[in-house]
C-alpha cells in the first residue's frame, strides 16, 4: 500500500486525515503547529518535521492549506514538497486556491515526473468529519483513477471536472453561489423580523417553495439560533470570493453580485468578525437595519 502524506491539519484537514486512518491508509503527517500532529500520532499516524520529509516518505501527498501563498510555500519553499519529491509520486492539493496557481504547480510537478490534481472540497467541517465532502477535481484521468480510493474515504460526490485548474474554477463557482445565498437569506430573515413577521416561520414557509436551498435550511437555522461557531470562517470565504473575482478579471467575466457580497465579508473582517462562521454575515445586515433576529 502507498504511504500517504498529509500536510495541513486545520479545521478541515485534521478530520480528513483521521478518515484516511480509519480507511486503513498508512499516513505520515505534518502541520505548522504541533498539537494536531501529536493528536493524530496517538491514532496511528507517523509524524514528519517538514513538508520535504513528508514528500521523501510518501508516494501520495495531500495538502489542505488556507490560501494560494501557503500552498506555493509548502510545495516550492526551501523545505517544501518539491525539494523531497520522488518521481512517480501523486500530489493532491485539496485547498481552495487560485486556478492560475493550481495550473502553475501542476506544470512544475510534471517537470519532476509527477502528476498533480487540484481537488478542492465543499461541505465544511461537518462534511470533513462525516466523510461526505463534495470533491471537484482537475487533472489527468489516470491520476484521478489512482486517487479514487482516497477520495472515496473523504467524500460522496466526487466529480472529475477537467484538466488542471478545473477543480479550482469549480470551487470558485461553488463559493460564489454559497456566499451570495447566505447574504440573501440573511437579508430576507432580517427584513421579515423588522417588518414584524416571525423569521423562523418565514424560513419554514420558504423551505417548501422554489426558494428552498441547503443554505436556507442549514445556515438559516444557524442565523436564528445565533450559532456562529465556525464551520467555515468568514475570512476564508472572503479569500475565496477574491479568488473568484480575480478569476473573473483574468477571463473577462464581470461578477457584480460576487463583488458586493465579497465586500460585505471584507466589512465583517474589518469589524473583527472574520472568525465567525460565514452564516454570521447576517450580523452585518442586522447592524445596518438596527435590528436582530434574536
Amino acid at each position: 500500500m502507498d504511504m500517504v502524506g498529509f500536510i495541513g491539519l486545520g479545521i478541515m484537514g485534521k478530520p480528513m486525515a483521521r478518515n484516511l486512518l480509519k480507511a486503513g491508509c498508512s499516513l505520515v503527517v505534518h502541520n505548522r503547529s504541533r498539537a494536531s500532529v501529536d493528536e493524530l500520532s496517538k491514532e496511528g499516524a507517523q509524524a514528519a518535521a517538514s513538508s520535504k520529509e513528508v514528500a521523501e516518505r510518501s508516494e501520495i501527498i495531500i495538502t489542505m492549506l488556507p490560501d494560494s501563498p501557503d500552498v506555493e510555500l509548502v510545495y516550492a519553499g526551501e523545505q517544501g514538497i518539491f525539494s523531497g519529491l520522488k518521481s512517480g509520486s501523486l500530489l493532491i492539493d485539496m485547498s481552495s486556491i487560485s486556478p492560475v496557481v493550481a495550473r502553475k504547480l501542476a506544470v512544475e510537478a510534471e517537470k519532476r515526473g509527477c502528476d498533480m490534481l487540484d481537488a478542492p472540497v465543499s461541505g465544511g467541517e461537518a462534511g470533513a468529519i462525516g466523510a461526505t465532502l463534495s470533491i471537484m477535481i482537475g487533472g489527468k484521468a489516470s491520476a484521478v483513477e489512482r486517487a479514487m480510493p482516497i477520495f472515496q474515504a473523504l467524500g460522496k460526490n466526487i466529480v472529475h471536472v477537467g484538466e488542471a485548474g478545473a477543480g479550482q474554477v469549480t470551487k470558485a463557482a461553488n463559493q460564489m453561489v454559497v456566499g451570495t445565498t447566505i447574504a440573501i437569506v440573511g437579508e430576507a430573515l432580517v427584513l421579515a423580523k423588522k417588518a414584524g413577521v416571525d423569521p423562523a416561520k418565514v424560513r419554514q414557509a420558504l423551505l417548501g417553495g422554489f426558494a428552498q436551498s441547503k443554505i436556507l435550511e442549514a445556515h438559516g437555522q444557524k442565523m436564528l439560533d445565533r450559532n456562529f461557531k465556525p464551520g467555515f470562517r468568514i475570512r476564508l470565504h472572503e479569500k475565496d470570493m477574491k479568488i473568484a473575482l480575480a478569476t473573473g478579471s483574468e477571463y473577462g467575466v464581470s461578477l457584480m453580485v460576487t463583488g458586493v457580497v465579497g465586500q460585505m465579508m471584507t466589512a465583517m473582517k474589518g469589524m473583527g468578525n472574520g472568525d465567525l462562521d460565514h452564516s454570521g454575515l447576517v450580523r452585518l445586515v442586522e447592524q445596518m437595519a438596527n435590528t436582530d433576529l434574536s
